[in-house]
């Protein structure tokens, strides 16, 4: 499948989402990769991942942005090399990358049940009695929409420490806003976030812009 969907946020943010219906070989054959890419690509034991791999590199050939131009620091981190900023997500069938000026971070989750049974893990007490106050399907989506906020935060931020359940707080949002804000505190650390959330499919796609 061609390019899924493009979003431009503002005039320097764009973000482009992939659908993941091609085989390895179909993807492998429309890419150019670098060396060490290869070399990470061929270590990859599931073709599920090779697969979304692949399409990222799709999306970021789609953005006019080559993969000798796509590097990693030693966290793990995406950066490039004009000074923009980058950010990578991808989950089962779909894959989804974030180019900024500004300092951003994306995640992209499938909405499923499993995510009540861990909430305890991600969302503090208080936040999780209030939040069981909705209908189950709400209750399923703020979760994800919370837990996709986190970790585009602790994608920006990318500290060693920082736990999602203590350090970061989302505020509370209504679904039908599309937006909220949330703050990481962490260490001598304050900083402040605008959320912004959509739904593709049965998916929840978040990011994050650090103010």
């Amino acid at each position: 499948m061609p390019l899924f969907k493009t979003i431009d946020v503002n005039p320097t943010t764009q973000i482009l989402i992939w659908k993941v219906t091609e085989s390895f070989d179909e993807l492998f054959q429309k890419v150019v990769l670098k060396e060490k890419t290869q070399l990470r690509l061929n270590g990859m034991k599931s073709e599920l991942h090779q697969r979304a791999f692949l399409s990222v590199r799709m999306l970021i050939q789609e953005a006019g942005i080559s993969d000798f131009d796509l590097h990693y620091d030693e966290f793990g981190k995406p950066y490039l090399d004009d000074g923009r900023y980058i950010s990578i997500t991808h989950s089962h069938n779909f894959a989804a990358v974030i180019v900024s000026e500004e300092t951003v971070g994306i995640d992209m989750e499938l909405q499923r049940e499993k995510i009540i049974r861990i909430a305890d893990k991600f969302v503090n007490e208080k936040e999780l009695k209030r939040l069981q106050s909705f209908d189950t399907l709400d209750y399923i989506k703020k979760l994800t929409v919370k837990w996709g906020a986190k970790e585009a935060i602790f994608k920006i931020r990318n500290e060693k420490g920082i736990s999602f359940k203590d350090h970061i707080q989302v505020a509370s949002f209504s679904l039908a806003e599309n937006k909220t804000h949330a703050c990481l505190f962490f260490d001598d650390l304050e900083k402040m976030f605008e959320v912004n959330y959509l739904e593709v499919e049965n998916f929840i796609l978040v990011y994050a812009f650090e103010k």
